[in-house]
């Protein structure tokens, strides 16, 4: 780094100097009314000491006159007072310095005085508007100073609802595209608000009405007024043109009238719109922020409906106002030179250039060309002025010329001493004033001529600057100038010390922190220093500021700065104020608090009352972080009072205190119950349930709500009940019809707003029909497609909930045997006419039945269909066993497939060496073609070799999964004998003698057990013979009853019919067998089949969700699952089967 100890330079003579302008006012400065004063500044240096004089509209001012303003010593500058007549100064200033070599003069500096605005006094007559022709009310905002906003109210204070119909232009006229009755106010009132100062005013009422027209008027408005193509309210014509400043923003409004309400569209032509566009006031106006010249070209908007549309093209051109090109620059010359002053801008329009001799006008130059010729007749010593100005702004530029020749004045101090540490940089000066410039040379004393090489270097300026400073540098310099006029010289002294900071050190004995402007010296407990680094423990706002760490020694020193910024959250606001207490609105104002150095991002009003929640606070409304106030609309019959708190990026701050209470007045409910919902529990009632006001929304005592209700399209009166809860049942309603409700708050103050029509349906019942033309096609053999005729939804009874399909196996294929297998069901939702069923079991009997539902319930199932799967691959075998192992066989025992999901025609055998080896040997195939085969003895196999056998059963179709097994053959043969029984016989339970295996349950591991099997002849058992006998005495006792009752009542035919003819109902009661299976399902018993039969029929019960309860399973459009099966047991059916029809009978 570079270090020079610097010497403030001392002027030896006086030099004179044209005035140059330091300091001076904007070019427009706005008297505030509650600004105290307004400083004119002028303020200008020059040798003698500028004079200064004024100019107000072109003509000469002097402010010593007036003994009102205040006039600052040695200074142009002078202050306004306001001392409330301040209309009198108003105008345009202009400020000059002079002295005898020339006068500098400022922009010109516009004086406004803002009138306070005001809408003129007015009687405004009511605008009488027909439905659906348009409206416009006319702000027409007194001028003031901008930024202008405007806003529509009501009397109360209410914003006037904004959308595609109804909107606010830029000139803040209201517009009406189509006037609707709900239009009609006599309170719509324009409020134009001048934030810069603090002023709102508010124009006298308007009054729209609804003009009332006949019967026949009414026939023909829809034809004559209301339909009709979009039309343009603003802006007029075809097309405009529209000029703005470049960094402006483009705002281009279209405001359209018909009826339907017309939609805007904005193009650019030729060109896509900028992406910095943003459609705003419900697309009515198109705004570009910062344009430039890429901005040019023209726009359209098209205002459409279904009757057509109406366009206008905006022709825009972006403007400059002027900037420099070529700015003028003071020059010094000497006399005889040419001397050139050059002066251009560039903007649009083009400027034009007003050039100025101390402040004088120079007409018709474009620059100004000084040559020797002129010298008698030009200004030697002057400032000129170049002024470029074009309709959007003004430029001034002030060029200090001074032509004469001048000896060498040096202007820095003789004899002056620099220390310089060895292999810094020292800079040495020699600063010069003259005419022609002079040429500069330095000596050192001990050599004979200038001081050159690459460590020296002189600047323009005079100055001698030595780099990486040597020993032999030290010495004394001597500062040669001469130019044509004369010469002149001084000398320094140059001493070079050794290097004293190495390599940077730092020197911590003191740290030094610049907070507020204030240098401390301080070892506080909570700063710590260590190797450089700078730990403040548990920081405050305190230690906020500019800390600089300075390392020195007597010739050198290094500085480095931080400045150390604390962030927090913000501190809480103050002087809360409550003002403009309007009934149920109130004005809050505040003093923000602390930011932090985080700017306030939002306020956050919360409010808590004493009735309801006392002690509880909830948030009120959100407020822009730049707001001081806020208007609060508040809810009746409330004790209210408020706190604030701040928000910043850091997090919120601490709520402020809360101000007093405030109790408003009651008043009528604002709002109506919502979420209304209807529905039905029981086929004739409507159940209506509705989210009740909070206790804060009553705004007064003695809410009620009014619950209207009536069919929907049927010419009758609305039937209403007013209630304190927040449900009503209504009875005797028709299933399922569609009702009109409407709910309306009120309380002592009066009624609620007009509340909205809800539509829902009374209790719904269940379906009455089942789907009709039941159809299955079987896609594969596990997988069928079921298709039906929809339910009329006359018998639906409900809203449509979907379809449910329950089935049942009744066999396989392999049995003749029917049975009543388990029930599954799959639930379809949605309005279709078929679906797919999957997950069904290959060469088997099924029975299906096809029930519509809706929210009730389900609704019968249709007849019931049956269709037959295909043949298909066997299961895999339940068991494979090795049961003998031999040197050179193995015997293998299987157990057949438990679903052999067709005809079984054989297995195959597969087996191959795996020993240890990564290679396997050849996979050996068997095939066995006989499916009553369980046992194979596999021949020819290599000694003391591990082998892997797979079975695989087989089918028509083809064959099944396979089950594998591992076993090692022996080295030498052994025998195979029969193990000897040491533990006692179990006997199983009876086996069918059609069964080819049965599995044994129970067994531990790791024993041998012995398996026989024996065929039990019935008629050789004890227990066999003895009950033939107890049941042949049984016989013979029933036979003598019968005869007995036979003699008893042989005179009554009645009773011989009967027993002839018995009533099926009766014997359902009496008859303990009744609907119990026989043994053979092709023989059912007597008097049970056809009752049986029957009731199923009658009832839709034997496969209806009454039957198997409401399992479901759901499936998507592709037959899918989303669901799972579910199902009862045959025995279950078979007693509700018998349940049912005991209950019929009864």
């Amino acid at each position: 780094s570079k270090f020079a100890l610097t010497v403030v330079p001392v002027v030896c003579c006086p030099v004179e100097q044209l005035p140059t302008i330091t300091e001076a006012s904007p070019s427009s400065l706005i008297a505030f009314p509650f600004d105290e004063s307004f400083p004119m500044t002028c303020e200008a240096k020059g040798n003698p000491k500028p004079e200064f004089w004024w100019t107000k509209n072109g003509e000469e001012f002097d402010p010593y006159q007036d003994p009102r303003l205040i006039k600052e010593k040695n200074s142009g500058t002078f202050v306004i007072p306001n001392t409330g007549n301040l209309t009198e100064y108003q105008g345009t200033y202009r400020c000059y310095a002079s002295n005898k070599l020339g006068t500098a003069i400022t922009e010109e500096i516009e004086f406004v005085v803002p009138h306070v605005p005001k809408f003129p006094k007015e009687k405004i007559d009511p605008i009488e508007v027909e439905e659906g022709q348009p409206v416009i009310l006319e702000c027409n905002p007194p001028k003031g100073i901008p930024p202008l906003q405007i806003y529509w109210m009501t009397i109360g204070l209410q914003h006037i609802e904004q959308d595609d119909r109804v909107s606010m232009g830029l000139n803040g006229d209201l517009f009406f595209s189509n006037a609707l009755e709900k239009d009609s106010h006599r309170d719509y009132c324009c409020f134009a608000a001048f934030p810069k100062i603090r002023t709102i005013v508010q124009k006298n009422a308007m009054s729209v009405i609804h003009k009332n027209t006949d019967c026949f008027c009414s026939i023909l408005k829809a034809n004559s007024i209301m339909e009709r193509k979009p039309s343009l309210l603003m802006p007029s014509g075809v097309k405009s043109k529209t000029q703005l400043v470049k960094g402006d923003e483009l705002l281009l409004e279209c405001i359209a009238e018909g009826f339907p309400t017309p939609m805007i569209e904005w193009l650019k032509i030729d060109h896509r719109l900028p992406d910095r566009v943003t459609i705003e006031n419900h697309g009515k106006l198109l705004s570009i922020d910062q344009v430039d010249e890429d901005d040019n070209g023209k726009y359209m908007c098209k205002a459409t409906n279904i009757h057509g549309k109406a366009v206008h093209y905006f022709d825009v051109t972006v403007e400059e106002p002027p900037q420099w090109v070529s700015e003028p620059e003071s020059q010094l010359s000497m006399i005889g030179s040419d001397v050139l002053i050059n002066c251009s801008a560039t903007g649009t329009p083009q400027p034009t250039i007003q050039w100025m001799v101390n402040g004088k006008p120079i007409e018709g130059m474009f620059s100004v060309y000084l040559n020797k010729t002129c010298i008698q007749d030009c200004l030697l010593v002057a400032v000129y002025q170049c002024e470029a100005s074009n309709r959007h702004g003004t430029l001034l530029a002030n060029a200090n010329i001074m032509i004469m020749n001048l000896p060498p004045m040096i202007l820095t101090e003789e004899g002056l001493k620099y220390s310089a540490v060895e292999g810094k940089v020292i800079v040495m000066h020699c600063k010069v004033f003259s005419s022609p410039p002079s040429a500069v040379t330095w000596n050192k004393e001990d050599s004979t001529g200038s001081v050159v090489g690459p460590r020296f270097t002189v600047h323009q300026n005079g100055s001698l600057e030595i780099y990486n400073v040597e020993k032999e540098d030290m010495g004394q310099y001597t500062c040669y100038t001469k130019n044509t006029e004369g010469t002149s010289a001084i000398t320094a002294l140059l001493d070079v010390k050794g290097i004293q900071l190495n390599k940077r050190q730092h020197f911590f004995n003191t740290l030094m922190a610049q907070i507020n402007r204030l240098s401390l010296f301080f070892s506080a407990d909570r700063y710590f220093i260590e190797d450089g680094i700078l730990q403040i423990v548990n920081i405050s706002h305190r230690d906020q500021g500019m800390y600089k760490c300075v390392a020195s020694t007597p010739m050198d020193q290094d500085t480095a700065s931080a400045l150390l910024i604390v962030l927090d959250i913000p501190h809480a606001p103050e002087n809360l104020v409550l003002s403009e207490h309007k009934g149920r609105s109130v004005k809050l104002k505040w003093i923000p608090g602390e930011d932090h150095n985080s700017s306030t991002t939002e306020f956050i009003i919360e409010y808590e009352e004493s009735q309801w929640e006392p002690g509880t606070w909830r948030e009120l409304q959100r407020v822009p972080g730049n707001h001081g106030s806020a208007v609060l609309k508040l809810y009746g019959h409330v004790d209210y009072r408020f706190r604030l708190s701040g928000v910043n990026t850091v997090g919120r701050g601490r709520p402020s205190e809360p101000t007093e209470r405030y109790k408003t007045p009651p008043a009528a409910p604002d709002k109506n119950p919502e979420n209304i919902q209807i529905e039905g529990h029981l086929p004739h009632e409507m159940d209506i349930n509705w989210e009740p006001l909070s206790p804060i929304e009553h705004n007064g005592p003695g809410l009620e709500y009014k619950v209207s209700y009536k069919r929907q399209h049927v010419e009758e009166d609305w039937q209403e009940h007013v209630v304190k809860r927040h449900s009503f049942v209504v009875k005797d309603t028709p299933t399922f019809v569609p009702y009109e409700v409407r709910i309306q708050a009120r309380n002592h103050q009066g009624w609620g707003p007009e509340p909205k029509v809800v539509m829902g349906y009374s209790g719904e019942d269940f379906p009455s029909a089942a789907p009709d033309d039941v159809a299955v096609e079987v896609m594969n053999n596990s997988l069928v497609k079921v298709s039906w005729t929809r339910v009329h939804k006359d018998k639906l009874h409900g809203h449509l909930g979907g379809y449910r399909i329950n089935w049942w196996r009744l066999r396989s294929l392999l049995d003749s045997k029917k049975t009543h297998g388990d029930k599954h069901t799959l639930t379809y939702p949605g309005d279709r006419n078929h679906a797919m069923v999957p997950g069904l079991t290959p060469f088997s009997e099924y029975s299906l039945i096809v029930m519509i539902f809706n929210r009730r319930g389900n609704g019968p199932g249709s007849h019931a269909v049956n269709f037959k799967t295909p043949e298909g691959v066997p299961e895999k075998n339940p068991v494979f066993r090795v049961t003998d192992v031999q040197k050179h066989t193995v015997t293998l025992t299987w157990a057949p497939p438990l679903e052999a999901n067709g005809v079984l025609t054989g297995y195959l055998l597969e087996y191959q060496l795996i020993n240890d080896t990564e290679e396997v040997g050849v996979l050996q195939t068997v095939d066995i073609s006989n499916p009553d085969t369980t046992t194979w003895v596999l021949q020819n196999l290599e000694a003391i070799s591990r082998y892997k056998f797979y079975l695989r059963p087989c089918t028509r179709v083809g064959c099944g999964p396979r089950v594998s097994k591992e076993s090692t053959t022996t080295p030498e043969a052994r025998k195979s004998h029969r193990p000897r029984c040491k533990g006692n016989w179990n006997i199983s339970e009876a086996v069918n003698s059609s069964k080819t295996f049965h599995v044994i349950e129970g067994l531990e591991l790791g024993t041998v057990y012995s398996v026989t099997r024996a065929k039990v002849r019935i008629s050789t058992q004890g227990w066999f013979i003895g009950l033939m006998c107890v049941v042949a005495l049984l016989t013979l006792m029933v036979l003598i009853a019968c005869f007995v009752n036979r003699n008893k009542g042989g005179k009554y035919s009645v009773k011989e019919k009967e027993d002839l003819h018995p009533d099926l109902e009766s014997q359902g009661i009496h008859d303990d067998t009744f609907c119990e299976y026989s043994d053979n399902d092709e023989k059912p018993l007597k008097g049970s089949q056809h009752s049986l039969s029957g009731q199923i029929k009658a009832e839709d019960s034997g496969d209806s969700l009454v039957d198997y309860g409401d399992e479901d399973i759901q499936f998507n459009e592709d037959g899918s699952f989303i669901g799972e099966y579910a199902g009862r047991k045959e025995k279950k059916v078979s007693m509700e089967v018998k349940g049912t029809t005991n209950q019929s009978t009864a």
